[in-house]
Parts: structure tokens; C-alpha cells; sequence
């Protein structure tokens, strides 16, 4: 980004109060101590990036630059994915200062945003300043919480695929026949098998008992995507005929979905913290985003290009039912439902201590079993609710993402640096992401929503209808 040198000169001029501690070099020298024997390498923090990045909202992709079309949606993807690096960028800044005038040795993004506002220009923000922690970790919770009930989705939508297709299942996967799902009833009953299987995944408490699953999960779904990358780019059709501009209704319902597809900062800060060379973390950051944002708009633009306006909520549902590609949908539903565990594990941390810290020794255990099992639950209603893939990646996105990715940072960083004199310029740019993620917030959570209404009320209307044949 042309604009972070520039937006660094407030951090590197920093001059504190003899009461502070000397400013952000010596949080990173307190980082490289305390990492260096257990912190995470370059590879490793990249290798860890792109995992955080990369989920069931790449595979929805498709959808999403048909919705956007076939010029714009490309083009889109890359701007967004230049935002979303750039906020994670500032955030990065700000917590370097922040933790040096705190005298922190490392901050999490919720206690960036408290200590934001305690430095910041308004007074009653100031007094309230707690209530950024508190917000900050909502909305974590709420998109953490949200990966959960897409995965519900995505999982019980493909295994359903392969189950009831199977006696139809061929070898030659030349046949070009897709299966596409119309019926999303049946799915739920999916859903609720999923149920019990996925309590049992997180009761495990530890999350190094799951490192080798973990392994395997990230190599099933390489080798997944690598099957899906072969398949779309030998078989896209010619001539291409398909719109460059989709409907301006359907753009908000491509915000969400892009903005699902980026919200990886929230894992920006603990992966920098990690590192044994925090200073190496850009180089990280830049490299894994570039990466990202490249496979994003690849699979993206493909995606669409090969199966046209025929493409499902996710682009596993596309594939030919020969075993070659029901083998590849198991293999990425394996890397799914494992990674459900992980990301459960942020809102588990957050919530359970407050509950067992209010009860007796001997109930804590009872607790903690009883509140992973009803937060699972809940993921699993809400899926079971709104079983429809593309909307929930497109809710989830609308809500949580675009605050926690462009909303919050951008302020974040005038907060921080307002007695530093920020340049016009800066406040200007901060000020446009914030609006942009604003009314992508408004605009994709409306669309989101109507578009569920609509669906399921046509759901209701065909059960109703079906049932009165019957």
C-alpha cells in the first residue's frame, strides 16, 4: 500500500512523557525476548495466516462474482482485498503505540480499541473507553460464532450431495454432470446428525490434542482445492458469454461474501505476538495477503467463468458426481468440520471462564461441558434456521466482518494518533473505508435478510403445496 510509509510517520515520531515507556521499539524488543525460544517462525506465522484466511467463504467466491459480474467482481476483490490488508496494517501501528504508552508487552484487538479511546480527543470516550474492549469482543464472537453456523451449512449441504447421489455416482468425471441441490429441508435433518459428532469435537478442551487433526485437515483441503483449480480451468466453456456488470441489487449480497471471504484480523495481532521477529510481521502480512487475494480472485473469476450462472452457494456442489470429485467434497468437509473446533475455541475462552467463575469448584467442569454444548446448539439452530449458505456467508460478512475489517480500524488509528497531528489526507482515506464499510454493513445485512424472507417463504409455499398433493 502506497500509503502506509507515510501513515507510519506518527509511530516513528512518537516522543512520549518520561512516565511512558520509550515508544513502540521497546514492546517489539520485550516480543523478541519473550519469543525467542518459543515464538513462531516466519513460515509458520505465514503458513498460519493463510489458514486464517482461508475457509468456506473462498468457495462461495464464484457466487459472489457472478453477483458482482464477471469484470466488476474481479475488480472488486481487488480493491477489497487492498482494504482489508491496509486496516490489518493499521491495526498493527496501533498496537505497537499503544502498547508502548500502556507499557503493555502485547495488546489483543479489544484492548487496542479500549486503549484507543482512552488516549483519544473525547472525554466521555474516555470515561466509557472499556466498552471498545467489550464491542470489539461482540463482534468476535458474534463472526466466530457465525463461521460455526456456515460450517453447519456447508457441511450438511455437501454431505448431503454425496449421500443421496451415490447410486448415481460414476468413474468418468468427463461426464460434466453437476448436482445441485434444490431442497433444503432434508438438509436440516444433516444438520441435526452433524449435531452430537460436533459436541463430542469440542468438549476437547485442549487444543493441542487436536494439532495432528489440525495437520490433516489443512492437507485434505490443499489437496481439495487443488483437485477443484484442475477441474474448473480444463473445463471452462467457449466462448464465454456472461455479463460483466451483475444487478445492483445483488452487489451487497458480493460485499458480504467478500468481506467473510478477508475478515482474517482478528487473527492479525495474536500471530504477530507469536512470532519469534515480530518486526518480520509486515513482510508476513503483505505476502500472505497477496497470496490470499490472488487465490481469491483466481478461484473467484474461474469459478464463474466455468459454470456460468449454473453456480451453487459453494462451488464443491458443482462438481461431477464421479467418485474422484465425492472424494474431494469428503476430504474439504474433513478440513471443516476440524477446523470447527477452532474457531469455537474464541468465543469458548470468552465465555466460559465468566460462567464457571460464578459457581462453585465442584460444578466447573459440569459448566463448561453444559456451555460448549448449548453454544453448539445454538450454531446448529441458527444453521437449521437459515439453511441457505450463500445468505449466511453474506449475513455473517454484512454484520460482524465489515466492522471488525473496515469500521473499527480506521478510527482505531484517529483515535490513537490524534495528538501526533495526523495528516488531512489520512483522516480523509480513514474516514471514506469507515463510510464504504458502513453501508456495506446497512446494505448487505438488509439485502441478506430480505433475501432470506423471500426464500423461505417460496420454501413455505412448495412444502405447502407439496403436502397438499400428498
Amino acid at each position: 500500500m502506497s500509503n502506509s510509509s507515510q501513515v507510519n510517520s506518527p509511530t516513528e515520531e512518537t516522543s512520549l512523557t518520561p512516565d511512558q515507556s520509550p515508544g513502540p521499539d521497546a514492546p517489539q524488543d520485550e516480543y523478541t525476548r519473550l519469543g525467542e525460544k518459543t515464538g513462531t517462525t516466519f513460515i509458520q506465522t505465514l503458513i498460519h495466516l493463510l489458514k486464517g484466511n482461508i475457509g468456506t467463504g473462498l468457495l462461495g467466491l464464484p457466487l459472489a462474482v457472478k453477483n458482482a459480474g464477471l469484470v466488476l467482481g474481479p475488480i472488486s476483490l481487488f480493491l477489497m482485498g487492498g482494504i482489508a490488508v491496509h486496516c490489518m496494517d493499521i491495526l498493527v501501528k496501533c498496537s505497537h503505540y499503544l502498547s508502548g504508552r500502556m507499557r503493555k508487552p502485547f495488546l489483543d484487538y479489544g484492548n487496542c480499541m479500549q486503549y484507543g479511546l482512552e488516549v483519544g480527543p473525547v472525554p466521555w470516550l474516555q470515561r466509557h473507553a472499556i466498552w471498545g474492549r467489550r464491542v470489539v469482543n461482540a463482534f468476535l464472537m458474534v463472526t466466530q460464532l457465525g463461521f460455526c453456523c456456515v460450517y453447519f451449512v456447508f457441511l450438511s449441504d455437501n454431505i448431503k450431495q454425496v449421500i443421496e447421489s451415490a447410486n448415481g455416482t460414476t468413474t468418468d468425471c468427463h461426464l460434466n454432470q453437476t448436482v445441485i441441490m434444490t431442497s433444503t429441508f432434508d438438509s436440516r435433518l444433516y444438520m441435526l446428525c452433524f449435531l452430537p459428532f460436533i459436541i463430542l469435537l469440542v468438549f476437547i478442551r485442549n487444543l493441542k490434542y487436536l494439532a495432528p487433526f489440525s495437520m490433516l485437515a489443512n492437507l485434505a483441503m490443499i489437496i481439495s482445492l487443488g483437485m477443484i483449480f484442475n477441474y474448473i480451468v480444463w473445463n471452462i466453456p467457449v466462448p464465454v458469454e456472461l455479463p460483466y456488470l451483475g444487478e445492483l441489487k445483488n452487489y451487497p449480497l458480493f460485499f458480504g461474501t467478500a468481506i467473510f471471504s478477508f475478515e482474517g484480523i482478528g487473527v492479525v495481532l495474536p500471530l504477530e505476538n507469536q512470532m519469534k521477529t515480530p518486526r518480520s510481521f509486515h513482510k508476513v502480512l503483505y505476502l500472505g495477503m497477496v497470496i490470499v487475494t490472488c487465490l481469491y480472485i483466481s478461484l473467484g473469476t474461474l469459478g464463474y467463468l466455468c459454470f456460468g450462472d449454473s453456480i451453487g452457494a459453494s462451488i464443491t456442489l458443482n462438481l461431477p458426481n464421479c467418485w474422484l470429485y465425492q472424494a474431494v467434497k469428503i476430504l474439504y468437509c474433513f478440513g471443516i468440520f476440524i477446523t470447527y473446533a477452532l474457531q469455537f475455541y474464541v468465543p469458548a475462552e470468552i465465555l466460559i471462564p465468566r460462567v464457571v467463575a460464578r459457581l462453585e469448584e465442584r460444578w466447573a467442569w459440569a459448566a463448561d461441558l453444559a456451555v460448549r454444548a448449548a453454544l453448539v446448539t445454538l450454531t446448529c439452530v441458527i444453521a437449521i434456521l437459515v439453511p441457505e449458505l450463500d445468505l449466511v456467508i453474506s449475513l455473517v460478512g454484512s454484520v460482524s466482518s465489515s466492522a471488525l475489517a473496515l469500521i473499527f480500524p480506521p478510527i482505531l488509528e484517529i483515535l490513537t494518533f490524534h495528538s501526533e497531528g495526523l495528516p488531512w489526507w489520512v483522516i480523509c482515506k480513514n474516514f471514506l473505508i469507515s463510510v464504504i464499510g458502513l453501508v456495506g454493513f446497512v446494505a448487505g445485512t438488509y439485502v441478506s435478510i430480505e433475501q432470506i424472507v423471500l426464500r423461505n417463504s417460496a420454501r413455505d409455499a412448495l412444502n405447502g403445496t407439496l403436502s397438499g398433493v400428498h
